[in-house]
């Protein structure tokens, strides 16, 4: 006798990798980053499954990424996370070679600062960027933020009064508090006015969700829709959440900052490697410089040891160490 039953298909490995994704809360590029980095490992080994390799095939694969395309230590770590995640994560496989895994060593270096005189040289070439991207690049030196917490930040978290900025769910999921610089005052007023108008217009379409973290969608089925949540940096065209597939506005492209801090350097004349990031590196430095303590600098930048702030010590000193060099005595 037949049945009309029909079993279930089981999922695919990559949609099992997501979903575990998405119920861990990870971001969404590191979504697509531990999924490329499984796809690869996968391929590399012939399309075989991960439950019929092992230590070798890891070890293979790492080791490709080191001698053959010569990645970097870090991009090798990030390479590894991600296979680590598919074994413990999706796969539940508790096998005693996945804690002897060595991540490699990443070489200690001194970040890249900019003097007061570059720092002004490029700035005075952002400001020919398009808003708000110069808005955004003077907030990145002005407050020490990192690049993702400039283009997420919400309208709630900007307090104009008090002159802060309330920086959510930075690295290491901790909130913290920084300065907004007096001189930008005016500008975010500005920003927030234009905000106000394109939420209105948001209101009048019906496209005015926008992504909450976690389950706040679900606890407070509302909030999406309300001024306080919006990004004040919002994208100007209205975009597809690829994973609600919901058509709404998104925040600003963090690889148009990137472009414009660039471009900015270029023409400055700046030699030195400069990213968005480096801003964040200088505020920390030119914040020492001004005599401000060392926790107070942990702080802000939102460092969980104050080890790591202690590296911008190091950039302070005059040549070496500080140390006269014996040819300036002759």
């Amino acid at each position: 006798m037949q049945t009309n039953a029909t079993s279930t298909q089981p999922k695919k490995l990559l949609d099992q990798v997501r979903d575990k994704i998405r119920f861990k809360h990870y971001s969404l590029s590191t979504e697509k980053i531990y999924i490329a980095w499984i796809k690869q490992f996968i391929l590399y080994h012939q399309k075989r499954h991960p439950l019929e390799m092992g230590a070798l095939e890891v070890e293979a694969f790492l080791t490709y990424l080191a001698t053959q395309r010569h990645v970097s230590s870090s991009t090798q770590n990030q390479a590894l996370s991600a296979i680590l995640f598919l074994y413990r994560e999706v796969l539940a496989v508790d096998l005693p070679w996945l804690d002897n895994f060595e991540r490699s060593k990443k070489p200690r270096r001194l970040p890249v600062v900019l003097t007061i005189q570059e720092i002004q040289a490029l700035l005075h070439e952002a400001s020919t960027a398009p808003d708000p991207i110069g808005l955004i690049i003077k907030l990145l030196y002005g407050t020490g933020m990192r690049l993702m917490e400039a283009v997420r930040l919400r309208v709630k978290d900007v307090e104009l009064e008090r002159r802060e900025i309330i920086v959510r769910d930075g690295k290491g999921g901790k909130d913290r508090v920084t300065m907004l610089p007096e001189s930008l005052v005016e500008s975010m007023c500005v920003q927030l006015a234009l905000r106000r108008e394109w939420h209105a217009q948001d209101v009048v379409l019906g496209k005015v969700d926008v992504w909450l973290p976690d389950a706040l969608a679900t606890k407070y089925p509302n909030a999406s829709k309300e001024w306080g949540w919006q990004y004040v940096f919002a994208a100007k065209n209205y975009s597809i959440d690829p994973r609600s597939n919901s058509e709404r506005r998104h925040h600003v492209e963090e690889k148009q900052v990137q472009r414009y801090v660039k471009r900015a350097a270029q023409a400055a004349g700046i030699a030195k490697p400069t990213t968005p990031h480096t801003l964040r590196h200088s505020f920390a430095t030119h914040v020492l410089q001004s005599g401000y303590d060392i926790r107070t600098v942990q702080e802000l930048l939102g460092h969980s040891d104050v080890a790591t702030t202690m590296i911008y010590t190091h950039v302070l000193n005059k040549g070496g160490k500080g140390v006269v060099s014996p040819l300036d005595r002759l």
